[in-house]
């Protein structure tokens, strides 16, 4: 695999990253969830040992290609797309030039059931077609197979800004309005004269 140096951050080698994910890898448990992240999302999957990996993802379709565009994989209003599917693949095909991590973050919050029930609930839907952005993406499946809900911290990070921007964006232009004076009611009595 050709990796591009433009994906790593400054002054990290392709031999620190390969020994990073050794590390990572070697900690590893069945059922763990991991993350890779890529720009400017993150790709998600549960390790199911043997360094084989169950996750959602596609060919070529900005889902597993590592070029940071899900845009190309699914449609913002709310389109799901059967390109991408449900696969087991070796550890080393999913991380590409990402810098893994090992993120069970919503184990405080949440129960866990035994190992083999997650990597079994993984297996379970195995060739199961479809991705959307919002509601199924790599994030969700990963989460439904060891917490037996699908949630995307991803998707609710994004959510939270988009609707920060809105209220900033109408508190601009209604701030913009009362700087700039002339309410509609005054317009309409200067039109008349």
């Amino acid at each position: 695999m050709s990796v591009s140096a433009s994906h790593f951050k400054t002054g990290v080698s392709c031999e620190d990253i390969r020994r990073h994910n050794e590390t990572v890898l070697a900690d590893c448990e069945e059922g763990d969830l991991l993350e890779f992240p890529r720009s400017p999302y993150s790709h998600w999957a549960v390790y199911v040992g043997g360094q084989r990996v169950i996750h959602l993802s596609g060919e070529n379709d900005g889902i597993s290609d590592g070029l940071g565009n899900p845009a190309k994989g699914a449609s913002i209003s709310g389109k799901m797309f059967d390109k991408a599917q449900i696969m087991e693949d070796w550890f080393w095909d999913v991380v590409g030039d990402s810098m893994v991590k090992i993120n069970n973050y919503q184990d405080g919050n949440k129960i866990v059931p035994s190992r083999q029930e997650i990597v079994e609930r993984a297996r379970s839907r195995l060739g199961e077609p479809g991705y959307n952005v919002l509601w199924k993406n790599c994030e969700h499946f990963a989460t439904w197979c060891r917490y037996g809900e699908e949630m995307s911290q991803q998707v609710n990070d994004v959510a939270w800004y988009v609707g920060l921007g809105l209220t900033a964006a109408a508190g601009a232009a209604l701030l913009a309005n009362v700087m700039l004076g002339d309410s509609p009611k005054e317009k309409k009595q200067t039109s008349r004269r």
